[in-house]
């Protein structure tokens, strides 16, 4: 692996289950200092989890960013908040409708002629609820990883799902049926376009 690669793929958690996504999307400018200038753009959209229904259209489903007790709240998400997540169609009732993610890191990061700034999910209990059993259509094992990234010119904008299993493991067998059908409908590349549309929409001008 390359200076170049390392810097990229560290934060990516090993494929060792389910299924796996990569999701790319590149923009290069006419020099350097310009991709600069647009790196620190990009860099908020990611982390404005809270517009990224806006940046993406009607494709993504709806993200609001809470503190750790589920309470909404506004700014660049950081690590220790949570995401709830209006997915299109029905709701988990272990949610209380939504789907839950915690955010596990967010990571920026500079060396010599490259940059990056990396936020990791991970499926999640709802933060209002008593219940600890996962809140999401996809297992805990499951990650998603967005990152921006400058090299050179040249910026990537990525989502990375890893160790992708449906959630048939709670003690609703309503949301277990739920989660088993949303969980195959993503494996059959329903989740793709939404990602790609949001992923297009950080480096959009």
């Amino acid at each position: 692996m390359d200076r170049k690669e390392e810097f990229t793929d560290k934060h990516l958690p090993k494929q060792e289950i389910g299924e796996q996504m990569d999701v790319v999307e590149k923009r290069t400018f006419e020099n350097e200092a310009a991709a600069i200038d647009f790196f620190i753009l990009a860099k908020y959209r990611l982390l404005n989890v809270n517009q990224w229904s806006l940046l993406a259209g009607s494709e993504l489903s709806n993200f609001q960013l809470t503190n750790a007790f589920g309470n909404p709240i506004e700014g660049l998400a950081k690590e220790g908040d949570y995401l709830q997540i209006d997915i299109p169609g029905p709701g988990s009732a272990t949610g209380d409708g939504y789907d839950w993610v915690y955010i596990e890191s967010v990571i920026e990061e500079q060396e010599v002629g490259m940059e990056a700034v990396t936020l990791r999910a991970r499926p999640a209990s709802n933060p209002l609820s008593t219940n600890k059993d996962t809140a999401h259509f996809l297992t805990e094992q499951a990650t998603s990883t967005f990152q921006v990234k400058r090299i050179g010119k040249h910026i990537y904008a990525e989502e990375h799902g890893r160790n992708e299993q449906a959630n048939t493991y709670t003690t609703s067998t309503t949301d277990n049926i739920r989660n088993m059908l949303v969980g195959w409908a993503a494996t059959l590349g329903l989740s793709y376009p939404q990602w790609k549309s949001l992923v297009k929409g950080i480096l959009a001008d």
